[in-house]
C-alpha cells in the first residue's frame, strides 16, 4: 500500500526517456514480451506509444499509428504537437492523464498510452479487445422459448447486452476497480430514478473498502466481502447468466454488480423466493407459467423433506395406515441400517454429480451407464441398498436438479442431510423440531437489511400472491416493495401522471 501511495504522486516527466525508465522498472517494458513500445518522431518531437499486445485490438493500434505518421506530411514543425496528435487520433475515446500510475493502470487495462517529449501530459486511447467467447445460452438457465444469448467474461459486452434491453437515459453503469494487483473492473448497474440510493451508496462503499491483491474468482469474491455469510449455507444473493433476467430485475429496482472475467452477475437484494423463479415461467402463458412454478415448488420440497419423512415412517411403522404400508422397506433382511444406506446414497449421488461435471462430453454416456447399472442395480442385488433407498434418494436428487438456483439446491442438500441425522437420533420429534428450527433460522436471516423469507415473513399478502401465482405482466403494476424503489409504479403513463 505505501508503494501505491508513492506512485500516485509520480507525475509524467517531460523527458520521454525518464518515462520509459519508469515503465521498464514498473511493468517490465523490454522484459515482458506482451508489453509493446513504438517510438516515433512526429513533427520534430519524439513520441512513445505503449500498450499491452494481448489486451488491445491490433488493427485499431495499426490504424492509429498510420494516422500519426500522416501528420508529418500534413503539418509543419513548431505547432502544438499534443493538440495536433489529440485531434488526429481517430477514436471515440481520447483522454488526458497526468500521472505515471494512471498510465500503468490504463495500459494494463488494454488502453494505449502516448507520451510526447516535452509534455507532462499523456494521451490515453481506448483500444481494448479482451480475449473471450461469443455470447451463448447459459447451460444452467436454459429455456424452451426465449433469447439464446448469455453473458460472457467481457464486462463491456455484458453491459451492452443489458443496455440493449433497457434503452433508458436513467440507466447508470458506475465503474470501480478492485484488487491492488489485478485491478479488476467492477460495475454497479441500476436505474437512477428507481433504485434505492441508500442501497447504491452502501454497495459502492463496501466495494471500495475491499483490500486484496486480486479477485481471480471475480463476483464470488465480491460477494464474500460485501455479504457476511458466516456458516449460513443459503445464498444471500442471486446469480444469473441471462441478460433478460438481469434487465427484469433492474426494472424492478434491483442493483446489479457486474465483474470483469465473470459470465455471471450478482443481483441485490434478493430473498429466498427469488431463487425459485425461472425465466421459462415468463415465456409461457400465465396458466402454463403457474403450472411450471408449482411443479418446481413441489420438486424443491421433495428435495428437502422426502427422504427424512420416509425415514420417519420407516422408523415408526405404527403411524402408517394400512393402505400406506407399501411405503416401508419391502425388503426386511437388509444388511446395513437404513440411515447408513441413505447417507451412503446421498454422498454417492453427490460424487456422481461432481464426476459428471469433470467428465468430457464424449464420456458422459459411459458415466451414466456406470452410475445406473454397475452401481445402482448391482448394489441393490448384493444387498448394499434396498430398492426404496435408491428410489427416494433419486427422486430427491431430481428435485434438487429441478431447483433453478444451483446455490439453493446445494444448501437444501446440506439441510436434508442434517434432517436425516436428526431424524435418525430423535425420530418424529426430531423431524418436527428440525423443520421448525429451519423456518425460525431462515426467518432471522437478513442481507443488506432485507428479510430472507419476505414476503412470507414478514407477511405481505399481495407479494405472496405473486409468488404463488404467475400473474400477467399488464397486471403487475407495482414494483416489489422489498427493493425500496423510488418509483413504485411500473406503467409509464401512471408514473408521469
Amino acid at each position: 500500500m505505501p508503494l501505491k501511495a508513492e506512485n500516485d504522486k509520480e507525475q509524467i516527466k517531460k523527458r520521454i526517456k525518464e518515462n520509459k525508465t519508469y515503465l521498464e522498472e514498473r511493468v517490465g517494458v523490454g522484459t515482458s514480451f506482451d508489453v509493446g513500445v513504438r517510438e516515433m518522431k512526429i513533427l520534430g518531437q519524439q513520441i512513445e506509444v505503449v500498450y499491452c499486445n494481448s489486451l488491445v485490438d491490433s488493427l485499431s493500434v495499426i490504424e492509429l499509428l498510420r494516422e500519426l505518421l500522416r501528420l508529418v506530411d500534413l503539418h509543419k514543425t513548431g505547432t502544438d504537437v499534443k493538440e495536433v496528435i489529440k485531434n488526429h487520433l481517430a477514436h471515440e475515446q481520447v483522454t488526458e492523464i497526468k500521472t505515471l500510475d494512471e498510465a500503468v493502470d490504463n495500459m494494463l487495462s488494454g488502453l494505449i498510452v502516448i507520451f510526447i517529449d516535452g509534455q507532462s501530459i499523456g494521451l490515453v486511447v481506448d483500444t481494448r479487445h479482451y480475449p473471450g467467447r461469443q455470447p451463448a445460452e447459459p447451460d444452467i438457465e436454459r429455456v424452451v422459448r426465449g433469447s439464446k444469448d448469455g453473458f460472457t467474461e467481457n464486462i463491456i459486452e455484458n453491459i451492452g447486452l443489458i443496455r440493449r434491453r433497457i434503452r433508458d437515459e436513467r440507466f447508470r453503469t458506475e465503474m470501480l476497480k478492485v484488487g491492488e494487483r489485478s485491478k479488476t473492473d467492477v460495475s454497479l448497474i441500476y436505474l437512477k430514478d428507481v433504485a434505492d440510493p441508500g442501497l447504491v451508496k452502501a454497495l459502492k462503499k463496501e466495494i471500495k473498502k475491499i483490500e486484496v491483491d486480486g479477485i481471480p474468482m471475480a463476483d464470488k469474491t465480491i460477494e464474500e466481502f460485501v455479504i457476511k455469510q458466516g456458516l449460513n449455507p443459503y445464498p444471500l444473493v442471486r446469480y444469473t447468466e441471462r441478460p433478460d433476467v438481469a434487465a427484469a430485475h433492474i426494472l424492478e429496482g434491483h442493483v446489479l454488480v457486474v465483474c470483469d472475467t465473470s459470465p455471471s452477475i450478482i443481483i441485490f437484494p434478493t430473498t429466498f423466493f427469488h431463487h425459485v423463479q425461472h425465466a421459462e415461467e415468463y415465456r409461457q402463458t400465465p396458466v402454463v407459467g403457474g403450472f411450471l412454478r408449482w411443479s418446481r415448488f413441489i420438486a424443491i420440497l421433495l428435495s428437502i423433506f422426502l427422504v427424512p419423512l420416509w425415514l420417519v415412517l420407516v422408523m415408526n411403522p405404527d403411524v402408517l395406515p394400512d393402505w400406506l404400508n407399501f411405503l416401508g422397506p419391502g425388503k426386511k433382511d437388509y444388511h446395513l441400517p437404513i440411515v447408513l444406506q441413505i447417507l451412503m446414497a446421498e454422498v454417492g449421488i453427490e460424487i456422481i454429480r461432481m464426476a459428471a461435471v469433470h467428465t468430457p462430453t464424449s464420456l458422459s454416456t459411459a458415466l451414466g451407464l456406470i452410475a445406473a447399472v454397475l452401481i445402482g442395480q448391482i448394489a441393490v442385488q448384493v444387498g448394499v441398498f434396498i430398492p426404496e433407498v435408491i428410489l427416494y434418494s433419486s427422486v430427491s436428487a431430481i428435485g434438487a436438479f429441478a431447483t433453478p438456483s444451483y446455490e439453493l439446491s446445494e444448501a437444501n442438500k446440506i439441510i436434508r442431510i442434517l434432517l436425516i441425522i436428526i431424524v435418525a437420533i430423535f425420530g418424529v420429534p426430531g423431524f418436527m423440531f428440525g423443520m421448525t428450527l429451519l423456518i425460525l433460522y431462515l426467518a432471522r436471516v437478513k442481507n443488506l437489511n432485507t428479510p430472507f423469507l419476505w414476503p412470507f415473513i414478514p407477511f405481505y399478502p399481495v407479494a405472496m400472491f405473486n409468488v404463488f401465482v404467475r400473474t400477467s405482466l399488464p397486471l403487475a403494476r407495482i414494483r416489489p416493495s422489498i427493493v425500496r424503489p423510488q418509483n413504485k409504479l411500473r406503467q409509464p403513463k401512471e408514473n408521469n401522471g
